[in-house]
C-alpha cells in the first residue's frame, strides 16, 4: 500500500502556495512552525540551514529541504541560532529587485484545518537532498517550471501550482529513500496482510467497514489485527478510517460540486448532519465553510 500517495492527497485538502526570495549580503529567514508541509530549493548561492538543536547544514544550487510536517527552522548565510532570526513574512510578495547573492524557491501546503498525514508525521523533521542530474534530472526541470509558473501568476495557475508541488515533493522523497534505503524507515507497510486492508479501505472508504470486518479479511482475531495494524499505521483501525473517510470527504468538498448528502453517502456516512458533525470534529469548520475557503496562498 503506497502511504506517500494517500498522503500527499490528504495534503491537497489544505492551500497550496510557492514564492521566490532572494537576499543579500548578511541575511537571515526563520520559518516558524505551522500546520502543513513545504520545502525550499536553492536555485542559486549558498546558505545554512538552521534548526534548533542541530548543526547548521551547509546549502549549495540544487540541494531540496522538505519540511515534512512543518517544523521550525530557518536559513541564513551563516551558521547562527534559529531565535536570533527574524521571521519571514508570509504573503504572495514578489522576489526583490535588482542583484542578489542568494535566490530560493518555497513551495507549501498549508493545513489551517485538519491533521499532517501519518505518513508524513513518521518522516524526519527536515530532510535535505542533493539531486542526482543524472538519475533525476526531472528534480531540477521541475523547479525551473514551478520558478516560472510563480512569477508569471497566468491562467491555470490554480491547476498546474498543486501539481508541480505534488512532483517536486515525490521526487525528492524517492531519492531521499534511494539513499537512505539500509536505515530509513519509508513510511509504507511491508506488511502485505495490513496493505491489503488499507488497500480494501481506500478503495471503497465508504462500505461499512468494522473491525470485526476488517480483522476477519485480514484473516485475524480482532485483538491481533487492532495491535497488529496500530503498530504498522501508527492509528488504530477505526481511527485510521474516520480520518480516510473525512479526507475523502474533504477532497470531495475541494474538487467537486457534489452535495453534503452526496457526499455523505460516498463517505459512509448515514446522513449530512453525521458527516457534517464528524467533518466538524475533524476539521474545525463545517463543511459547507471548508468548501468555500481558498485554496491558494502566499508561501
Amino acid at each position: 500500500m503506497d502511504l506517500m500517495s494517500e498522503g500527499l492527497r490528504g495534503m491537497r485538502t489544505g492551500a497550496v502556495g510557492s514564492r521566490v526570495i532572494r537576499q543579500s549580503g548578511a541575511w537571515g529567514l526563520r520559518f516558524p512552525a505551522f500546520a502543513g508541509s513545504g520545502f525550499h530549493f536553492v536555485l542559486h548561492g549558498s546558505c545554512w540551514l538552521i534548526t534548533e538543536d542541530q548543526e547548521p547544514v551547509a546549502l549549495k544550487p540544487g540541494d531540496v529541504v522538505l519540511t515534512s510536517s512543518g517544523a521550525a527552522h530557518g536559513l541564513s548565510h551563516a551558521p547562527a541560532a534559529l531565535q536570533d532570526l527574524p521571521p519571514l513574512e508570509l504573503g504572495p510578495f514578489p522576489p526583490a529587485p535588482g542583484p542578489f547573492d542568494f535566490e530560493f524557491l518555497c513551495g507549501a501546503y498549508r493545513l489551517d484545518h485538519g491533521q499532517v498525514p501519518q505518513y508524513l508525521r513518521a518522516l524526519p523533521d527536515l530532510i535535505v537532498v542533493s539531486p542526482d542530474a543524472d538519475r533525476l534530472p526531472g528534480l531540477l526541470a521541475l523547479a525551473e517550471l514551478l520558478r516560472v509558473d510563480t512569477s508569471g501568476k497566468g491562467l491555470g495557475t490554480g491547476a498546474t501550482l498543486p501539481a508541480l508541488l505534488d512532483l517536486i515533493v515525490v521526487q525528492t522523497l524517492r531519492q531521499w529513500h534511494d539513499q537512505h534505503d539500509a536505515t530509513a524507515r519509508w513510511p509504507k507497510t511491508e506488511d502485505p496482510v495490513i496493505g491489503g486492508v488499507l488497500r480494501m479501505v481506500h478503495e471503497d472508504p465508504g462500505r461499512s467497514w468494522t473491525v470485526g470486518g476488517l480483522s476477519e479479511a485480514a484473516g485475524m482475531s480482532r485483538t491481533a489485527f487492532t495491535r497488529r495494524f496500530t503498530a504498522e499505521v501508527g492509528r488504530p483501525p477505526m481511527a485510521y478510517l474516520i480520518s480516510c473517510r473525512l479526507g475523502h470527504g474533504a477532497r470531495l468538498l475541494r474538487e467537486t460540486d457534489a452535495t453534503l448528502a452526496t457526499i455523505a453517502r460516498r463517505t459512509g456516512y448515514s446522513s449530512e448532519f453525521a458527516f457534517s458533525s464528524a467533518f466538524r470534529r475533524e476539521y474545525g469548520m463545517s463543511p459547507t465553510s471548508f468548501r468555500r475557503t481558498p485554496t491558494e496562498l502566499g508561501a
